[in-house]
């Protein structure tokens, strides 16, 4: 009997999970059981991603860069990588703001819906912390954002998973092994491919226990939905939303098509099983892992390039983020500020989302801060700020999961245009947790 394929298990554990979240919305005491009793287990799952993340980009940057051979290769990968990325985050701003100026998803929403939302989410915990994190960041110098991408102590880097300061210091040792010749540099070398090795190994063995993870993150994301009138109400900005990801998830099969060559149905079926983690996750950090194993063995990517490609795209590219961005700052606008919908204010919007995208976190919900900053640029009344976020509050966390997917798969296309532009794309080599096991048991 064939075995069932691992995005057809995960499909079937987000299905049952959704379906069981519902069912427990609607029994007494049911919330506190998947509170205490199913939800523990999606967080062991994230933690176990989290846990190989640090180490995996490590050893797979450092064996990548030392492999090149050739300093200048890296100058070379890493302009078209950057030059993508920021390309693509263009194009989904200019999607966002496309969608939500021809449909105009705030114009006409009722009073008494806006008053709502405004006493059960403007002083909302979720909502202070993001204002609070925004006027943290805010505040921070012009250069802040290069200042921090250089660690002073690297062991903390790595507790803390500061992931643009593990790649300073991966890419450092890397062109130091270059320098200091092939026969100093085997015995670490080999050390780092051994190592990487272990931790793909690792996320193998993690991902056995997928189906079960994301049945427990979906059931727990359903029980925290406790208003669906407020979710409906917002049902034309999400869709928004959600169809100019749809749009950008499109924009990518057709750069996979023309200059990768390759089937846009096939490339998705490699990915699904990081897109679904994206999902339930609402985390590139927690999927990288992922999103590395199935772009080296599955879509062919040579180990140099996805190395390099895939850890700063966690890091600095959210075409996802940025799209909704745009979409938010638009329809916040609509609904509780028209006078500053000019077309010099999404210029503006246009090149800090940009820009916002860059610093955003790879952690659930870190848009939000950013869409702070993003309408901070505009002069968007500071007192309208706390409605504006609550305007959109409710429904952040299935949006936020649905533009992780997005992030996601942006980085898994950028990974397979700047291999195919270096030669490093490759038929791919699946392996299995169990391919060893028989010689070890």
């Amino acid at each position: 009997m064939k075995k069932l394929a691992l995005h057809w298990k995960i499909i079937i554990g987000m299905v049952l999970g959704i379906i069981f979240g519902f069912i427990m919305n609607t029994v007494d005491g049911g919330k506190g059981f998947v509170s205490d009793w199913i939800a523990p287990f999606g967080t062991i799952f994230i933690n176990l991603l989290k846990l190989i993340a640090v180490p995996l980009i490590l050893a797979s940057l450092i064996k990548g860069i030392s492999d090149l051979k050739d300093i200048s290769k890296i100058k070379s990968m890493g302009l078209r990588t950057i030059g993508i990325y920021v390309a693509t985050t263009l194009v989904a701003i200019i999607i966002g703001l496309t969608i939500v100026n021809t449909i105009k998803p705030g114009n006409g929403m009722p009073q008494d819906t806006i008053e709502k939302i405004k006493l059960k989410y403007e002083n909302d915990a979720g909502v202070t912390d993001k204002l609070v994190k925004a006027s943290a960041q805010k505040d921070a110098g012009p250069l802040q954002a290069l200042v921090d991408i250089f660690p002073s102590n690297i062991f903390e880097s790595f507790v803390e998973a500061s992931m643009l300061q593990v790649i300073f210091f991966a890419l450092f040792v890397g062109i130091c092994l270059l320098l200091i010749g092939e026969k100093k540099a085997k015995p670490l070398i080999d050390f780092f491919d051994s190592l990487n090795e272990v931790v793909m190994k690792m996320v193998d063995l993690i991902m056995l226990f997928a189906p079960y993870a994301v049945f427990a993150l979906l059931a727990n994301v359903i029980i925290a939905f406790d208003d669906p009138d407020i979710l409906v109400k917002l049902l034309w900005y999400a869709l928004c939303v959600v169809g100019g990801l749809i749009i950008m998830i499109g924009f990518y099969m057709l750069l996979i098509k023309v200059y990768a060559k390759k089937s846009p149905m096939w490339f998705l079926q490699q990915i699904s099983p990081a897109q679904l983690l994206a999902f339930s996750t609402s985390s590139s950090a927690a999927t990288l892992p992922v999103t590395m194993e199935r772009v080296e063995e599955h879509l062919g990517v040579d180990k140099e390039v996805s190395g390099f490609v895939l850890p700063v795209g966690a890091t600095v590219n959210m075409d996802g983020t940025s799209l909704y961005q745009g979409i938010a700052a638009v329809f916040i606008m609509q609904v509780i500020w028209p006078e500053g919908l000019t077309f010099t204010n999404q210029l503006v919007i246009i090149a800090t989302a940009l820009l916002a995208s860059i610093g955003s976190a790879a952690v659930p919900s870190a848009g939000m801060v950013m869409l702070v900053i993003v309408l901070e640029s505009i002069g968007f009344p500071a007192e309208l700020l706390p409605i504006g976020l609550a305007l959109i509050f409710a429904v952040d966390r299935p949006l936020d999961m649905c533009r992780t997917v997005v992030n996601v798969t942006g980085d898994a296309t950028v990974s397979m245009l700047v291999a195919k532009s270096l030669g490093k794309l490759h038929d791919p080599k699946p392996k299995e947790w169990d391919d060893n096991y028989d010689e070890v048991k």
